[in-house]
Parts: C-alpha cells; sequence; structure tokens
C-alpha cells in the first residue's frame, strides 16, 4: 500500500497565526506559495506586505521610543524590518512547515532560505492587510515582533554603519567590499563577499544576498578589530 505523508494542517495553522479563520484562504495560500511550485505565488504580496511592515514598525517605533532622534529610529526600524528579522520572525511562527514549493526548490533547500522566508513573512501580512485592514495587520506585527522591539535597550548600529565609522576614526580609508562568489539557483542564492581596511585589516562572510554577506564581513572585520 503506498502511504502519503500527512498534509500538514495549513488551515489551523493559520487560523492560529491571525487568531480566526479566513474569510477568503486563497491569497494566505498564495503567499505562501513559492514560484517553482505555481506561478501565482507570493512575490506581489511580499510586495505589498514589505510597505505595511515598514508603516508599522515605523509607528510602533516612533511611538514607543518618543524620545530618540532620527537617527537612532532609523537603526531601530532597520533592524526590525530586515530580511534576516523577518526570517527568524517566520521560523518562529512555524511558516517552513507550510510552505508549498516545487521539488527543486525543495531539494535546494528554500524551505530555510532567509531570502524565501522573509519575503513569505511579509507576504501573509499582505494577505491579511488585504482581508481585514490595517488594525488586523497590526496585531499581528506587534504580536510576533513583539520580543524584539521590547528587548531592543539601544538602537543598534548597523554593521556597516559602525565599520565605516571605525575607520573614520583611525584615519583609515572606508572599507571596500568584494563580492568574490556567487552561486546557486535563484530561491537559494549564496555570496560570497570579503571587506578590507586598507593596513588594518580584512575579512569574509556568506550570505543569501549581497547585502546579507556585506553585513555579514562587516560584522566579522568589526569583531577583529575591537574584539
Amino acid at each position: 500500500m503506498n502511504h502519503k505523508a500527512p498534509r500538514p494542517d495549513t488551515d489551523g495553522w493559520l487560523t492560529a497565526l491571525i487568531g480566526r479563520p479566513p474569510h477568503d484562504p486563497a491569497p494566505f495560500q498564495q503567499a505562501l506559495t513559492h514560484g517553482s511550485a505555481n506561478p501565482l505565488n507570493y512575490e506581489r504580496l511580499e510586495f505589498l506586505g514589505d510597505r505595511v511592515l515598514g508603516l508599522l514598525v515605523s509607528e510602533w517605533v516612533f511611538e514607543r521610543f518618543s524620545g530618540e532622534p532620527e537617527g537612532k529610529l532609523s537603526r531601530r526600524f532597520n533592524a526590525l524590518v530586515s530580511g534576516e528579522t523577518c526570517a527568524e520572525v517566520a521560523r518562529a511562527a512555524g511558516v517552513p512547515t507550510h510552505l508549498v514549493l516545487g521539488k527543486q526548490a525543495r531539494d535546494d533547500g528554500a524551505a530555510n532560505s532567509d531570502n524565501v522566508l522573509g519575503d513569505v513573512m511579509e507576504a501573509l501580512i499582505g494577505a491579511l492587510y488585504l482581508e481585514a485592514g490595517l488594525e488586523e495587520a497590526r496585531t499581528l506585527v506587534r504580536r510576533l515582533w513583539a520580543d524584539r522591539v521590547d528587548t531592543q535597550t539601544a538602537a543598534p548600529r548597523h554593521p556597516k554603519s559602525a565599520l565605516q565609522e571605525w575607520a573614520a576614526a583611525n584615519k583609515r580609508k572606508p572599507p571596500e567590499y568584494e563580492v568574490k562568489d556567487r552561486s546557486g539557483p535563484h530561491h537559494a542564492l549564496r555570496f560570497v563577499v570579503s571587506v578590507t581596511i586598507k593596513g588594518a585589516g580584512e575579512a569574509s562572510a556568506t550570505g543569501g544576498s549581497k547585502q546579507e554577506a556585506e553585513t555579514a564581513a562587516a560584522a566579522a572585520l568589526l569583531e577583529k578589530l575591537t574584539g
């Protein structure tokens, strides 16, 4: 007898995620669908959800950290809406189990890709916004991101900015970044980037996007120089 693996209870999971059954499950299913499985995938909803998340996090940090200047608010915002953070939120919410992927994407590890998970998380926010408006989207974002906002005791400095500040303070030329390698399929790209401060040091790192790899390389070099 041919036994199939049980299908994850995506409907029940969605109900738990948004706090009620979806009025129309179709947009949420689209938000969970990768382009390798269906041309009708998460990309358009991700475009919308990215903007909704940006607005909601902007108003949140504006209210929560009312005494801070624009520069510190921007650093908080950038950390909270980064692809890496969205992917971490997606993992904590259980998104990977419910992704709809083509075979090749599954084999390539798309279910654990920061790029894919971050985009899907934003697509789910976009789907909820379309169905129920800003208030329910705000409730979801504040629940899923609450720990990250509450534990931000100081405005985080982006590693690339911090490295540039170190170079200026130590009378060095600005950091230079170079892509050493780019490999993998579109949904699971891997970039290797090196960063050098002439006369001070260099470091390399890998990431799922050029920006992610540059950030990791900057953090690695900063650790060498200041750790």
